[in-house]
């Protein structure tokens, strides 16, 4: 095979490839967009807020705040949760601490075995419920973190898509540039 032939065929590969990633990045891209959007947008709906940064200040066991919230929590104090990264410390470092108080470390399962053994135990009633509920939100806004997590999965692998087609250009150009320089009488 001449060497021509074979710097042609790499160039339009080259090309294709290239062509090939600005597509993919541009799909991630737009992945990244669309599940920030959705869940800025869905959370905002929920008009949650975390509480105010006074609260922080009188933090104890048994309380709205807790000690173990200040590292985590406090960082977003007073602000609307709108972003994944939000949701996953409220419901992880917020709804989940007052679940274990309100459950005595019971889970919603637990507390509703316990239930159908001593269906008429008004106190229960409502602890259930409460752990229900609170469980329920918890599991939404894990959900959305997860969701936000995957748009910030897409932005690194647009962001690396675009970082690889902008190298593949660099080398199509170079393997033009041989192509053109190349004997057309040399064989590979």
């Amino acid at each position: 095979m001449k060497r021509r032939t074979l710097d042609l065929l790499l160039t339009w590969t080259g090309v294709l490839l290239t062509v090939t990633l600005i597509g993919a990045g541009s799909l991630l891209l737009w992945g990244f967009n669309f599940a920030n959007s959705q869940v800025k947008t869905q959370l905002a709906e929920q008009k949650i807020y975390f509480p105010a940064k006074a609260a922080f200040a009188n933090a104890k066991v048994g309380t709205e705040i807790t000690p173990s919230m200040i590292p985590s929590v406090s960082q977003y104090a007073g602000q609307q949760m709108l972003t994944g990264a939000q949701a996953e410390v409220y419901a992880d470092d917020f709804i989940a601490v007052h679940l274990q108080e309100i459950g005595a470390g019971q889970t919603y399962s637990q507390l509703s075995a316990q239930l159908i053994k001593d269906p008429n135990n008004a106190a229960l009633q409502n602890q259930v419920a409460t752990v229900f509920k609170g469980t329920m939100l918890r599991g939404s806004l894990l959900n959305a973190y997860g969701y936000w997590t995957f748009g910030q999965i897409a932005l690194y692998a647009a962001i690396g898509a675009f970082i690889a087609a902008a190298l593949m250009l660099v080398l199509t150009l170079l393997g033009l540039r041989h192509y053109r320089r190349v004997d057309d009488t040399a064989v590979v």
